[in-house]
């Protein structure tokens, strides 16, 4: 299940944004993949308020802990931080805020901080986590797992139409 994303591009799309930082190493110039839209996650429901069961589903459920490894899926419907293994020692995932198609989370790793943030259906962002420094792209993105980069910690956050966003850490 390989899922094409656009990685290293920056889009320039309304209801976006994030922030870079960098310890000074040149940015990754690696060849962007196409992008691949998909359907907002969730299943449509006449009422936005409707909380039973979250409409999406990921392969390590709630367990943050699966993320330690820097590789998981899981769905997240609060504010958390989520520990895990970067290219360059521990780093941590915080999310700021969420709700109904909007995400905001702020990423550290070494003297590396990262900040994305979207909001609409189908929107999320993508952090690629480099020794070096890190890479933010938000828009309209996939809940497939994004595709692993050699040295990298890639992070994909899809906000979901019920308050419950899909959070994928791929390094390998």
């Amino acid at each position: 299940m390989a899922a094409v994303m656009a990685v290293l591009t920056a889009l320039t799309v309304a209801g976006c944004g994030g922030s870079d930082a960098t310890d000074g190493a040149p940015a990754h110039s690696g060849n962007p993949s196409a992008s691949r839209s998909a359907q907002p996650s969730g299943s449509p429901s006449g009422d936005p308020g409707a909380s039973a069961k979250p409409s999406v589903s990921a392969a390590d459920g709630r367990d943050i802990g699966a993320c330690a490894d820097g590789d998981c899926e899981i769905a997240v419907s609060e504010q958390v931080t989520v520990r895990f293994k970067g290219p360059a020692g521990p780093a941590t995932l915080t999310v700021n805020e969420i709700g109904p198609n909007k995400i905001t989370y702020t990423v550290k790793s070494g003297n590396n901080r990262s900040q994305g943030g979207a909001s609409g259906p189908g929107q999320g962002c993508i952090t690629v986590l480099r020794d070096h420094g890190s890479s933010n792209s938000c828009g309209r993105v996939s809940t497939m797992r994004p595709a692993a980069q050699p040295g990298s910690v890639v992070i994909l956050m899809a906000a979901g139409e019920d308050g419950t966003a899909v959070l994928h850490i791929v390094s390998r």
